[in-house]
């Protein structure tokens, strides 16, 4: 590995650190009850350094979706490069998602997913910063639709990412609800097969196939 790879690694290890450090905090008292000043004592850094990593404290939180912000984007840019449906790529990828039960999905019943997902959806802090992150996944997704028309990718896009949100909400409120994981597998694969399926006749035809 290069010098410039070492470091990336170093950067990023370190960001993970400080993520899981806050996390571990937010968790524990609340995330408006814990400071930056605890976090960086927490994690061993300065206060200018932990900010060098992430501007605001709500990112801490929101570190673990940051690989997630662009992914509808990463799918669709694939799949248009392979010559396929970009929303059949996308259900599947959702489908997949679901099968290997990934908490981005909402089909998750580990305690500690539980726990971080009441955190997210349970401070206003972190809701409002988390419309910031979907703005910006739509805002990528539309990109990768392309098409002739600009306002029908946002359009398309706001919708897609409206869909992947509602679907994953719903799943978290029933695990919450005490429905086994196992058992609500099924409801969750056909609410996303039929939410593609609407998507796929009121989207233009240029960006659904």
């Amino acid at each position: 590995m290069t010098v410039s790879g070492l470091r990336e690694l170093k950067k990023e290890r370190t960001r993970q650190t400080l993520s899981d450090t806050a996390v571990a905090l937010f968790l524990e008292r609340g995330f408006d009850a814990v400071s930056v000043a605890e976090i960086a004592a927490a994690a061993e850094v300065s206060k200018p350094t932990l900010f060098r990593y992430f501007p605001a404290k709500e990112d801490l939180a929101l570190h673990r979706f940051a690989d997630h912000e662009d992914e509808p984007a990463r799918v669709v840019a694939a799949a248009r490069a392979a010559g396929t449906a970009p929303l059949a790529a996308l259900r599947d990828h959702v489908l997949a998602g679901l099968e290997r039960r990934d908490p981005v999905t909402g089909l998750n019943d580990d305690p500690r997913v539980l726990a971080f997902l009441r955190l997210l959806y349970g401070t206003p802090a972190l809701v409002a910063r988390m419309a910031a992150y979907q703005a910006r996944s739509e805002e990528a997704l539309a990109t990768a639709l392309g098409g002739t028309d600009p306002l029908a990718a946002r359009l398309a896009a706001a919708q897609i990412v409206a869909v992947l949100r509602v679907l994953a909400h719903e799943n978290v409120r029933r695990v919450e609800a005490g429905e086994p994981v196992e058992e609500l597998f099924p409801a969750a694969v056909a609410a996303t097969r039929e939410a593609f399926r609407s998507l796929a006749e009121g989207l233009p035809a240029e960006l659904a196939r």
